[in-house]
């Protein structure tokens, strides 16, 4: 066992774990002197390049966690959708109706993403956890309809408030290819998988929990590995959230860490919540900052450290290697 999957277990370990969201991209140099010479796609369809980028962050840092490198659209050009990023994911929008009309998940136009896996899986410490992901099928329905990201998503909160069987229909075809992306993940090497629902925050609580939750539900349960459940945004939810059934929840910056985990339950694990902002500071302000996030947690089993969203890309390694340090250097 590792740190981290000894800490979804709600088991002692002999320090907290941490592992940052985006930890393989922009921030560092080796990242960005690797991308000069291979485009964003390029580097996640190629399993070896993949593999580096997410081998970089731990090399420099000593994470407790190796999140693959891919990208939540991923799997969706394994459905056939044609998906560009510049720099964001640009693609056609699409009706519920085209949605739910997809074909199944092509699973060996994924099979990079299962070697990526294998190959990381092999190069990494024993205690270091290879963690793989998905995007949520809520947050894949947002991108699909829109066709691109969008600070409103109203396409998503309308058909979501519609209910039609349309919508019904879309979000079972994606929760269905979400588990087995991930199943195929967990048999690739992945030890725990997170689902990211970027964009279920913007609906309110009782879509998620009619909705939004079921479907991420479908997509995570029966998996032969940990959970964990991440929506930015969505602390207005957090006392229903626990239907999912994940193993670990991950929560924003926006409430302190110590009243989510008593309105999720401190008998499930939690991932987080430092403010990736935090970052930008300086090393004393970090230590101050990791000192009160231990402290809200004390004296209980099943905390990740993490932030509270990815990384910024102008977050100085020096902050970085002090964040890492304060928590290993609090136990």
């Amino acid at each position: 066992m590792t740190r981290v999957l000894d800490t979804l277990a709600l088991e002692p370990t002999d320090r907290r774990p941490v592992w940052v969201m985006r930890q393989a991209g922009r921030y560092l140099p080796e990242y960005r002197e690797l991308r000069s010479r291979h485009t964003f796609q390029e580097s996640i369809l190629d399993p070896k390049i993949a593999a580096e980028i997410t081998l970089q962050p731990i090399r420099r840092f000593g994470f407790d966690g190796a999140i693959m490198f891919a990208d939540i659209m991923t799997p969706l050009e394994a459905m056939g959708i044609d998906v560009v990023f510049d720099p964001g994911p640009k693609l056609r929008p699409m009706s519920l109706a085209e949605i739910a009309d997809l074909p199944d998940l092509d699973l060996d136009r994924v099979a990079h993403v299962a070697e990526t896996l294998r190959l990381v899986r092999g190069d990494v410490p024993d205690d270091v956890t290879v963690i793989g992901f998905a995007g949520a099928p809520t947050t894949l329905l947002a991108y699909l309809l829109e066709g691109s990201g969008s600070k409103e998503y109203l396409p998503l909160r309308t058909a979501m408030h519609a209910g039609t069987p349309e919508l019904d229909a879309a979000l079972v075809k994606l929760s269905n290819a979400m588990h087995a992306y991930l199943t195929m993940q967990v048999d690739a090497g992945a030890q725990v998988v997170q689902l990211f629902d970027s964009w279920a925050g913007i609906l309110p609580r009782h879509l998620l929990e009619t909705l939004t939750f079921p479907a991420a539900s479908a997509a995570l349960t029966g998996l032969d590995a940990p959970t964990i459940y991440f929506a930015p945004g969505a602390g207005h939810a957090l006392g229903s959230m626990r239907s999912i059934g994940a193993t670990g929840y991950g929560v924003d910056w926006r409430i302190p860490i110590d009243e989510a985990w008593v309105k999720l339950g401190t008998d499930v694990a939690i991932q987080g919540n430092l403010d990736p902002a935090i970052l930008l500071t300086d090393p004393d302000r970090i230590q101050a900052a990791v000192t009160d996030l231990l402290r809200r947690t004390a004296g209980r089993q099943g905390h990740v450290v993490n932030l509270g969203h990815g990384i910024d890309r102008h977050t100085p390694l020096e902050n970085v290697a002090a964040f890492v340090d304060a928590i290993k250097e609090a136990h």
